[in-house]
This record gives C-alpha cells, sequence and structure tokens, in this order.
C-alpha cells in the first residue's frame, strides 16, 4: 500500500506548491521504490525512528537530507525492544502529526510497516551484539538491545542504504549498531546527529511527554550535572569516582528522581574507565515518577 500525503508547502511566489510524500507499509514495495532511486544514481539515506517525532528527530532527518539524495525514514515501534512490563502499549503513536512533521523536514519517503510485514507467523531470528549491551541500559533492559539490532539489520536489509542517521543520545545504541555494522561486514555508513536539548537543557525525547509539570522541572537536573561533570573534567578532574559521587548529589537532591545508572564509560567499548580522556563518556538514567530518562556527555569539554 502507498499513501499520499498533502503537506505543507515547499515555497510562495504567489501560489503554494504542495510536496506530496510517499507512505508505504510493504517491504517489496519499499525495497522496489528504492532499488529505483539507486538505479537513477540516488545516493539513499535511513533515519530510523519509533515514531513520534520532535525535533530531535528532525535534525537527523535534515543530516540525512544534507548527506544524500533521497531520505527514508522508518515509523515503527519496534515490539521486541520493549521488555515485560514496559511501555509498549501505551508508547505515544500519532501517524498523521509524526507524517506532517517528517515531510517539512524534508525527507522523501515515510516506511510505517505493520508488525506482522516486519514479524511474520513464527518469527525466529534475532541478532545480538554481546559484551557492549551487557552494561548500563542493558543491565536493566536485558532484551532491549537484541531487539534494536534485529530490527536495525532488517531495516538495513530492506531499505539498503548507503548511510543511516543515529542520534548520540542514545550512546550506548550508537555503540552497538556501530559494532554490529563492523562485525557484519555491513557496507551502510552509520552518522551521528548531536543531542538536542530543549532550552532548559532537558535532552529531547518521545518519553518526555509523560512526565508531569513536577517531574520535567525536576529532570532539568540532569542536564546540569552532565554539565558540572564536563566542567570539572575540563578543569583537571582525572578520578571518575570524584565525578560521578557530585554528579549523585546532585541528581538525588531532587525527591522525584530514582537512579538507575550514573557511570563513566569508554564512548566505544561501553566498559568503565580508571581515568577520565577525551573517550570518556558519562551516562546516566534516571527515572522521574514512572519515565526513564537516559543522557549522556562526553568529557572532552567538546560537546554540543
Amino acid at each position: 500500500m502507498i499513501e499520499f500525503l498533502a503537506l505543507s508547502p515547499v515555497f510562495d511566489t504567489g501560489f503554494k506548491l504542495y510536496r506530496m510524500i510517499e507512505v508505504i507499509k510493504e517491504i517489496e514495495k519499499i525495497r522496489h521504490l528504492v532499488e529505483k532511486k539507486r538505479a537513477e544514481g540516488a545516493k539513499i539515506g535511513l533515519v530510523p525512528t519509533m515514531g513520534a517525532i520532535h525535533e530531535g528527530h528532525v535534525s537527523l532527518i535534515k543530516l540525512a537530507c544534507e548527506m544524500t539524495d533521497y531520505v527514508v525514514v522508518s515509523v515503527f515501534v519496534n515490539p521486541t525492544q520493549f521488555g515485560p512490563g514496559e511501555d509498549f502499549k501505551k508508547y505515544p503513536r500519532n501517524p498523521e502529526k509524526d507524517m506532517r512533521t517528517i515531510d517539512s523536514a524534508g525527507a522523501h519517503c515515510i516506511f510505517s510497516p505493520e508488525i506482522s510485514e516486519m514479524y511474520p507467523g513464527e518469527y525466529s531470528t534475532y541478532i545480538t551484539v554481546e559484551e557492549l549491551t551487557k552494561g548500563l541500559c542493558g543491565r536493566s533492559r536485558p532484551e532491549h538491545f537484541r531487539g534494536v539490532t534485529t530490527v536495525v539489520t532488517k531495516l538495513f536489509n530492506i531499505v539498503d542504504p548507503h548511510i543511516a542517521v543515529f542520534g548520540q543520545k542514545d550512546a550506548q545504541q550508537l555503540a552497538v549498531i556501530r559494532k554490529m555494522v563492523d562485525d557484519l561486514n555491513m557496507t551502510v555508513k552509520i552518522v551521528t546527529g548531536s543531542i538536542v536539548r530543549a532550552q532548559d537543557g532537558l535532552a529531547l525525547s518521545s518519553r518526555n511527554m509523560y512526565l508531569s509539570g513536577e517531574e520535567r522541572k525536576q529532570a532539568t537536573v540532569l542536564y546540569r550535572s552532565l554539565c558540572m561533570a564536563s566542567e570539572m573534567a575540563a578543569s583537571g578532574v582525572t578520578e571518575p569516582e570524584e565525578i560521578l559521587g557530585k554528579v549523585r548529589e546532585v541528581i538525588t537532591g531532587q525527591d522525584a528522581a530514582k537512579i538507575d545508572y550514573i557511570e563513566i564509560v569508554d564512548k566505544d567499548r561501553m566498559t568503565p574507565v580508571t581515568k577520565i580522556s577525551d573517550s570518556s563518556l558519562l551516562a546516566v538514567a534516571v527515572w522521574f515518577g514512572k519515565t526513564r530518562l537516559i543522557d549522556n556527555i562526553i568529557l572532552n569539554g567538546k560537546n554540543g
């Protein structure tokens, strides 16, 4: 099935010219479309998303548009990366708004399959990246990354992009996908988009809408603590525990905050470091009420 949506005007010179964005739900149809574009010489970009599109996603789409000729945005709430009791059923879904936002960001096509299209029948094949997935989010969400790597591999096989763009906010996911691509000799180039933040510093996330007003206010402590850590590293502090202790102190000062983890790891290996260096990543996961938020910063004073 191919749907077309008349959306926002591209430009206005006395009359309005409207773009038409393609929304494709079938694997074979998106493959046929992308193969046709490739045959015409187009460089293909892919931005995988689970929808609930916000300005962070928009920045990734725009980056893909700058680097390629034809950009596919996947919108698929992937059930295999949600564990028991997690928010799969209530995960925010607003397809019409997503379509309009994706179109206005400059993408050319949306791939929005049904679950039965991606996981037909008695589906039983999964991709697992070991070691990198054991700590941080993998510790509290043990099945999460298996679901991520499986669906991303499927998307790479379906769309066959030249590049795929992922956000730095999901730093462990980014490292896992890079490792998977390298280990499996995939030809796609992985491109990283910077973290996009609200004016008060909170990293944009689809789950931010779960927060109450007070929880939203308290959640800004995450960025404040990351900035403090970056300043400590820039001033010459090299002991991870000194920085971690200060970060814990600041975050636990908020009564709505419940820490899942606060760790300093190597940004590529995701293993704990003994001394701070330019490859050190401070990663945090904190619950505010029933909402789990993640954030990170590279401790080299060069973060955007």
